[in-house]
């Protein structure tokens, strides 16, 4: 008979999506304050992948990664993008957020993304928040799957969670307590 397992350390990752890059600094110190250090930021990125956050947050919106040194256990992190959820009402003008925070999780076999949106390919865990499993690993980099959104599919993207997941590999390898 098998017993449950799960992986019990992983790396959190969180994209920022605004049209006022001023606010990535900003969310920076906060995250920092709630998760521990950011040990990877990535460069600014233009994010032209879709119209579907314009009337709430503007155009030119702006893509920055984050992804935190302490590592996390799997059970229970979805609560992250409740915390986060609160960070966006906190920032919000007139109703309308100014920023988009995407909380989830690498390891070394996958990304994975929370969300408070179900479709067909996400799993309900708890409190309202649904996890997707956005990237996999696979051939020494991640790869996207059908449902995988423009921008994670991108090479920009691709490329950070490769290092991310470097970062983490290196980790691990030294035994890093959580």
């Amino acid at each position: 008979m098998l017993y449950p397992h799960v992986s019990d350390r992983a790396k959190l990752v969180v994209g920022l999506l605004s049209a006022d890059a001023a606010l990535f600094s900003k969310l920076k110190k906060i995250l920092e304050r709630m998760f521990g250090n950011s040990d990877f930021e990535s460069d600014i990125s233009e994010f032209p992948y879709t119209d579907y956050y314009r009337e709430e947050m503007g155009e030119n919106l702006k893509r920055r990664f984050l992804s935190f040194d302490k590592l996390f256990r799997i059970n229970g992190l979805h609560k992250i993008k409740l915390k986060t959820n609160g960070l966006e009402k906190r920032f919000s003008k007139n109703g309308k957020r100014a920023i988009n925070i995407d909380p989830g999780y690498l390891n070394l076999s996958k990304l994975v993304l929370f969300s408070t949106k179900d479709y067909s390919h996400r799993i309900y865990l708890n409190n309202g928040i649904l996890a997707e499993v956005t990237l996999y690993y696979k051939n020494n980099t991640f790869n996207p799957w059908p449902w995988t959104y423009p921008d994670y599919k991108s090479d920009t993207y691709i490329g950070i969670f490769n290092s991310i997941r470097s970062r983490y590999k290196n980790q691990i390898d030294r035994g890093s307590a959580l």
